[in-house]
């Protein structure tokens, strides 16, 4: 239908609007405290990014994203995360020759064929962070650090941080072998993604949502009884760095996060009265991404939040801003001989920097002061006939009603002064 948006798209409508914009303007403050730079990434990239990026064994890859291909014959893909394309843009315009650690962020809609439900759209805005070339787990705390003041400075409470390592390259495999052991004579009873994952990426397993499948992974062996020693030493110290700045976690081995650029370290900000959809922000270390992107071994870490499962959180908790509409005039004109003397107001007041509003209808007094009260205007200049013919505006308080006359040529200047006392 042309009047319905697409199935898992909505409208973000002025009376929500300044909801988006209280959270970007706690965002940038926050980066520009922490150091992070904003990046802006085209919507939409080669479809190998994401295959090499993102792999190709995750849900992500196998059912979610939406691919085309354009009429030069390229497949081109809708951006299903922001990370990928971060690194691209690190890489293409070389973004590490002026300095050994880059640091990143970004608010932007990504795109992922999902089932719709509270607080999961097919068409969703993300705020991510990308710390890019320093490896010292200090900068994984600092990461997860970021993200915790960003959903305390909001107010949320009921938030539970959780860390987990899932290994790097060396010491994944040992694992690997542990979990296809584990999971041999449960096979045949796996779901049919869980049985594709068995041999191309065990780990998945362990993220699958199917109730059997989670069923059969209790007992499943820790990751971290099979960490190499830089591993298990890099988790140690990024939990005593988190200890040391008073950044409470939960240990918990099963996590292992939806990407499988993810190496040492992951982590997930739950809030709880969310129920099934309690991830509010996740992340974690992907050192071996930059190189499987066409770039030189560079370690990263970074976070991504869903805007709109925020939003959730907040109204759970009454705590979404009230709509403040900035309206300083609204100027009421009373019949057709006060219209082009407002009008000429209305662009004066504006041209001095004072946000003011008129009706432009003609409605009697009484429905344009209703609408004065509607836009939260602080005053309201009254100009009908007597007014024109006096050269005298009447000015109306909105918060206690009181009236004064002010003459038009000293009418600007008093509202200029009221408004600044």
């Amino acid at each position: 239908m042309l009047t319905s948006v697409p199935r898992g798209t909505k409208d973000i409508l002025p009376d929500t609007i300044h909801q988006w914009l209280y959270l970007e303007e706690k965002i940038r403050e926050l980066c520009a405290k922490y150091g992070f730079n904003e990046i802006r990434t085209p919507l939409f990239e080669h479809t190998e990014l994401f295959l090499r990026g993102i792999g190709e064994t995750t849900d992500v890859v196998e059912k979610e994203m939406y691919t085309f291909e354009d009429r030069g014959g390229r497949s081109i893909t809708l951006r299903p995360e922001n990370t990928a394309s971060a690194v691209r843009a690190y890489l293409q315009n070389k973004l590490y020759a002026d300095n050994n650690l880059t640091k990143l962020f970004y608010i932007g809609s990504m795109f992922r064929y999902d089932k719709p439900q509270a607080g999961r759209y097919r068409e969703f805005h993300q705020f991510g962070v990308e710390a890019i070339g320093e490896q010292n787990p200090l900068m994984d705390a600092e990461v997860i650090s970021l993200g915790a003041d960003f959903l305390k400075e909001l107010g949320l409470t009921d938030v539970i941080l959780k860390i987990n390592s899932v290994g790097c390259p060396k010491c994944r495999p040992v694992y690997r072998e542990k979990l296809q052991a584990f999971f041999k004579d449960k096979f045949e009873h796996l779901c049919k993604d869980c049985q594709s994952r068995f041999d191309r990426n065990p780990l998945r397993i362990l993220d699958c949502k199917n109730p059997t499948c989670k069923e059969l992974s209790v007992g499943v062996p820790e990751i971290t009884d099979c960490l190499c020693d830089e591993c298990a030493d890099h988790f140690e110290h990024l939990q005593h760095h988190l200890k040391a700045i008073g950044v409470d976690f939960v240990l918990d081995p099963r996590l292992v996060r939806g990407l499988d650029y993810y190496t040492k370290t992951a982590f997930e900000f739950k809030y709880t009265p969310l129920g099934a959809q309690s991830a509010v922000l996740g992340g974690g270390r992907y050192d071996g991404l930059i190189e499987e992107c066409g770039g030189n071994p560079t370690p990263a870490v970074g976070f991504a939040t869903g805007l709109e499962r925020v939003l959730l959180a907040l109204e759970t908790q009454q705590l979404l801003p009230k709509n403040k509409e900035k309206c300083t005039v609204f100027i009421v004109a009373m019949g057709d001989k006060a219209k082009e003397p407002a009008f000429k107001l209305l662009h004066e007041l504006r041209s001095k920097n004072i946000a003011a509003l008129m009706d432009y209808a003609g409605r009697s007094m009484k429905a344009q002061m209703k609408q004065a009260n509607k836009h939260n205007a602080q005053y309201a200049i009254i100009l009908g006939e007597d007014e024109i013919d006096k050269q005298i505006a009447t000015v109306r308080n909105m918060n206690d009603s009181e009236q004064m006359e002010i003459p038009f040529d000293t009418l600007i200047d008093k509202i200029i002064f009221e408004v600044n006392k």
